[in-house]
């Protein structure tokens, strides 16, 4: 008798890379965060906490696997 394959479960969460609307500068964040992120060029918000996820402000350029 074999054992049968299970696959391990991909998380929900992950890393974002993250430019800013006001000057372009781009950051990485966590989908979860728990502060709020702000851009390190402008002091402008980028990703804005909410218990779970993440509200993005900035525009998402690509996930971060």
């Amino acid at each position: 008798m074999r054992k049968q394959k299970i696959p391990v479960p991909k998380p929900r969460s992950s890393f974002l890379l993250i430019q800013c609307t006001n000057c372009g500068a781009e950051r990485t964040v966590f989908s979860s965060v728990t502060i709020d992120v702000r851009c390190k060029v402008c002091d402008s918000l980028l990703a804005e906490k909410r218990g779970g996820r993440a509200k993005l402000h900035g525009a998402p350029v690509r996930r971060l696997d």
